[in-house]
Order: structure tokens, then sequence, then C-alpha cells
């Protein structure tokens, strides 16, 4: 992973980290590639099935070696949310990783995750999967058995951004919102605002930012 990918990703995990743990959410759980933490992962299971807004695209294989299948370029923003949550709650942070990216700004140039640069073993990519992991029990319905249906619907876009309120992702049947604060404690309903925002990136679309507030 370059140095410039790792650099931003650590402090986007790094402020979104310290967003929830503010917001009162609780079961973070470590972002491994393994059950850890008790509850099944996708490496027990032969597809994921998240979708957005239709019919939805299959990711095959072990997390433990993220391919270019299981990575494949997401064609709209719903997708690349999907495929995230989707992701996050299957205990895969290296494909989460993979949908991840940095837009432009005026002294770097786009930086977007690959199977490549989320399989490194540096230390600082480290830092990065585990904290992508510490979402998968926020995000996780309880009761889920970890291989979740996950639908986006579609959005607005504006130029090449869009952002997904987590009222607009369903998990199971719950909307994403709602699985946040089932599993968050000293929150009330109407005061949680989560929601995510995609960037197109030389024709994909990733993930790009990930927003909590209470109030």
């Amino acid at each position: 992973m370059s140095e410039n990918y790792t650099h931003k990703a650590v402090r986007w995990i790094a402020g979104v980290a310290l967003v929830a743990t503010g917001a009162g959410v609780t079961g973070c759980s470590k972002g491994t590639d393994s059950a850890a933490d008790g509850k099944p992962t996708a490496s027990r299971s032969t597809a994921s099935r998240s979708t957005a807004a239709g019919p939805g695209k299959q990711q095959k294989g072990s997390d433990a070696a993220a391919s270019t299948s299981s990575a494949e370029r997401r064609s709209t923003a719903e997708e690349a949310v999907a495929a995230w949550v989707t992701a996050i709650i299957q205990g895969r942070p290296k494909q989460a990783c993979a949908v991840m990216a940095f837009p432009a700004t005026a002294s770097s140039p786009a930086v977007a995750g690959t199977p490549a640069t989320c399989n490194s073993d540096k230390p600082e990519v480290r830092k990065v999967l585990d904290g992508i992991g510490k979402f998968r029990a926020s995000f996780t319905p309880k009761g889920s058995a970890g291989d979740p249906k996950v639908v986006v619907a579609q959005v607005p876009v504006t130029g090449d951004k869009a952002v997904v309120p987590a009222g607009k992702v369903t998990v199971d049947g719950q909307t994403l919102d709602k699985v946040v604060l089932s599993n968050s404690t000293g929150v009330k309903p109407g005061q949680l605002d989560v929601r995510m925002e995609s960037t197109k990136i030389d024709g994909a679309w990733y993930v790009t930012d990930f927003d909590l507030h209470v109030g």
C-alpha cells in the first residue's frame, strides 16, 4: 500500500473511531480475518449477497487473499457502499479496504484501495484493517449469521460524488441507522445521523468518507 494511501487511511479510520466512541456505539470488534469475535465470518460462506438497488454481484473466496474479482470495480455509488458494508459485516476488512478511496486534493492525487495494497502486511496497513474491523459489531443486526443481504437504494449524484444516508441502506431488511442504534448505548431514536460518501475515481466508485453524528 502506498504511503500516501496508508497515511490518509489511518487518519480516516482514527477519526471515525473517535466519533463512534463518542456516540456510545458498543460492541466494536477487532477486525481480523477469523471468527475471533465469536461470529461466523464470510470465509465460511461461498458468496456475499450485497445488492445496490437491484440484482447484486457476488464476491467469492476468503478475505485472507483478496483477489481482483473480489474487489471488482463498482459502477455506481450504491454498489460501492453495498460492497463496503457487506465486507465489514462478513469480517473481511481487506475487501472493505479495496473499495475505499481518498479523492484528490489540492496537494495529492486520488488514491484508491486495491487487492495488492490491502493485502500488505505492513504495520500501518494492519492499523487500517483493524480500524475497518471496528465497525463490524455496530453494523451487524442482532442475531445475524454474518452473511447479510445488503441493499442500497438509489441516491442523487452530484458531479462525481454521492452521499448515502444509512436510512437508504438495509441489512437483512433493517435500515443501517436502526442497526447502529440498536448496537449503541445512551443514544435515543432520532439522535443518530449516519451517512457514507462515495466518490467516482477513474471511472469506478469507492467509499471515501463515513460520518456519524449524535444530536
